[in-house]
């Protein structure tokens, strides 16, 4: 297996307050690699700093064979590292499609990409169906598939996802967490924090388990769903 995204002794502070404490993974091509922990872990600061939104302290990031550190966010992109954000970050006041095509803003193959908004309604058809409608107008879970929708535009080599399942309704949930599963057979490589750990790790290749700015266990999807203590931490099981 190719080795797509290596990150060594990973340091982020925000002033004084250090919220990732020199943490050290990677991602293999194709797999899906999952972060859980509870809020203030570091997940999201982790991604954030991938994609070139936050600085490191220090450590070394390494994607696609080519060193990160100090590399803008908008060239990250282009090295095909997307990120759909936690919260979503659509623009509400325009169309669906005017969305997905600003995640395609650096690319200049218009045949290419009407191809991928087109696969982009075939993931997720409810868009496909309004895709003249306001985004601001969507539900939580539709603007959801609207935001890794546009992250996908980028035809990303991988694809960051940060709390896709936050806020939706169990059924909204369930339809995300399908999507997942069939990017991943696809072939996509994926990213993922989730505050849903039995979901996250039902669908991981590999998960790590964060808390306070460190990886405290690693293991498996499969071994870590079936871990004691992470069934009492994070599966509510006693």
């Amino acid at each position: 297996m190719t080795t797509l995204l290596e990150v060594e002794d990973l340091r982020v502070a925000y002033g004084k307050i250090e919220a990732v404490k020199g943490i050290s993974f990677s991602v293999e091509a194709g797999q899906v690699v999952t972060l859980i922990g509870t809020n203030g872990a570091g997940k999201t600061t982790t991604l954030r700093t991938l994609s070139g939104l936050l600085k490191p302290l220090a450590g070394k990031i390494i994607f696609d064979g080519q060193p990160l550190n100090g590399v803008p966010a908008h060239k990250i992109v282009a090295l095909g590292l997307a990120h759909s954000p936690e919260g979503r970050h659509i623009f509400p006041r325009l169309t669906i499609t005017e969305n997905l095509q600003l995640g395609a803003y650096l690319r200049d193959d218009k045949a290419g990409i009407e191809k991928d908004i087109q696969r982009a309604y075939e993931l997720f058809p409810i868009l496909g169906e309004r895709r003249k409608q306001a985004a601001g107008t969507l539900s939580g879970g539709e603007q959801q598939m609207l935001a890794m929708g546009r992250a996908l535009m980028s035809r990303p080599k991988l694809l960051m996802l940060d709390e896709p399942s936050m806020g939706l309704s169990p059924i909204m949930m369930q339809k995300i967490m399908q999507t997942i599963s069939e990017l991943k057979a696809q072939g996509t490589t994926i990213l993922l924090v989730e505050q849903n750990a039995q979901a996250a790790l039902s669908l991981a290749d590999h998960g790590h388990v964060m808390e306070v700015g460190n990886i405290v266990l690693s293991g498996t999807g499969q071994d870590l769903l079936h871990d004691e203590s992470v069934r009492k931490a994070y599966l509510g099981e006693d």
